[in-house]
């Protein structure tokens, strides 16, 4: 959410950033808020003004009945029962119009950082850096169901039976690769001096509006019904939301964190074969970072967040590369983001296993997430996150970068601690 004050004095740089986002039926809610906020502060002035006139008057009420001037005083009585009425009014509509802005305030989008490229959705992002050579075996990469089928690792038609479409069963060691996975993750970023959490898997309405866009929320979170409670699509959702009405003094950031939950997403739409199996669906598990710093501090932290990614898929020998996000594919809330995408030899192309993204001051304004200067100012934080990793997608690139030709899969040296010493499975 933005500082309305930036409505005030620039609004054409507000509907400028809008353009960029190729979002025009947005531009007509400036105006609006621009207009709310004039009779906003015009009802606050004058409720103000009353306020003092009806204390000053009340305190005549007694003089004068001290004097035994009954009459006179019966007669401001009725001018502040008169001013009381008034007041309760402009309350009213004072109420009405601060709900009315923050309301347009919410869906007015971020302003993007200036090196942002400029385009209408995902297929205009643009390719930063290749990590890793990207490799294509002789022999024919299966299907990424087939391959965890043929190592006993997978059952679809269980979980469709006890759950419907979009969700699995994982086991034997597919189960304890999934897991080994996660082990590694947190470990790796425990090791990098982020602290652990495993937070809350359900959170209320007023954080998920704090920490996301409705258009997000509507295409995501699952409601709990009869319950203020949404299932959490990622745990940076959770992450965030703890600092929700929080002071946090300079000295005490930056806040570095990594947290493991479940995730559960509606995943709307129809999708492609490869984006079947266990690609795209409802449930799943991912390790996450999450940054709370000052404002001068975030670029400088978005950098190292999308390099921890790259230096943890590198480090399990799957080629990935960045891919900077333009405007019209940022959510509402980012200044800027860029996604981490690893190699599928079967598709001989690269897919989306995370993405990093700096939010600058928008959840902690929704959020009231404030920083505690030394000189005592308090100003708003900037927060951050980033995917560690998220199997079962990152199965995926795992098993078709790590395969063997006679289906066995390759255990890299990191993870064979968590896999019991094994070198390989099938």
């Amino acid at each position: 959410m933005l500082d309305i004050k930036l409505l005030r004095t620039e609004p054409e740089l507000v509907k400028e950033n809008i353009r960029k986002k190729f979002q025009d039926e947005k531009l007509v809610l400036v105006d609006e808020v621009v207009a709310m906020d004039v009779e906003f502060r015009a009802a606050k002035t004058k409720c103000d003004e009353l306020r003092a006139k009806r204390n000053s008057m009340s305190k005549q009420i007694g003089g004068l009945i001290g004097k035994g001037l009954k009459d006179e005083a019966e007669q401001v009585k009725a001018e502040v029962k008169q001013i009381g009425e008034e007041l309760v009014a402009l309350e009213q509509k004072e109420t009405e119009l601060q709900a009315a802005i923050r309301e347009r305030m919410l869906v007015i989008p971020n302003i993007i950082d200036e090196s942002v490229p400029i385009g209408k959705d995902d297929s205009e992002n643009v390719e930063i850096e290749k990590y890793g050579e990207p490799f294509v075996p002789e022999f024919d990469v299966p299907y990424h169901v087939d391959i965890m089928e043929k190592l006993a690792g997978i059952d679809l038609d269980s979980a469709r039976k006890t759950s419907g479409n979009g969700f699995y069963y994982l086991c034997g060691d597919i189960a304890r690769l999934h897991s080994a996975i996660l082990s590694y993750a947190r470990d790796f970023m425990i090791d990098r001096g982020f602290t652990y959490y495993i937070p809350p898997f359900m959170i209320r309405s007023d954080v998920v509006t704090g920490v996301m866009s409705f258009a997000e929320m509507e295409n995501m979170m699952y409601k709990i019904e009869g319950e203020d409670l949404y299932l959490i699509g990622t745990s940076e959702h959770s992450m965030i939301g703890k600092f929700i009405d929080t002071i946090t003094p300079e000295a005490q950031l930056p806040q570095t964190l990594t947290s493991y939950s479940p995730c559960f997403r509606k995943e709307v739409g129809a999708h492609g074969i490869e984006e079947r199996g266990v690609y795209r669906i409802h449930q799943f598990e991912k390790q996450e970072m999450i940054v709370v710093c000052k404002p001068e501090d975030s670029m400088k932290w978005y950098d190292k967040l999308w390099q921890n990614s790259v230096d943890f898929f590198r480090s399990l020998d799957i080629p990935v590369r960045t891919l900077e996000c333009c405007s019209g594919d940022l959510a509402d809330l980012k200044v800027k983001s860029c996604d981490v995408e690893a190699w599928s030899p079967r598709q001989k192309k690269y897919f989306e296993v995370g993405s990093c993204s700096n939010l600058g001051d928008a959840q902690a304004r929704r959020l009231g997430i404030r920083i505690k200067a030394e000189d005592g100012t308090k100003y708003f934080a900037h927060t951050l996150n980033n995917t560690v990793v998220a199997p079962p997608r990152m199965l995926i690139a795992f098993l078709e970068n790590n395969l063997n030709e006679d289906g066995s899969v390759r255990i890299p040296e990191p993870l064979r601690m968590y896999m019991g010493g094994k070198a390989q499975i099938g």
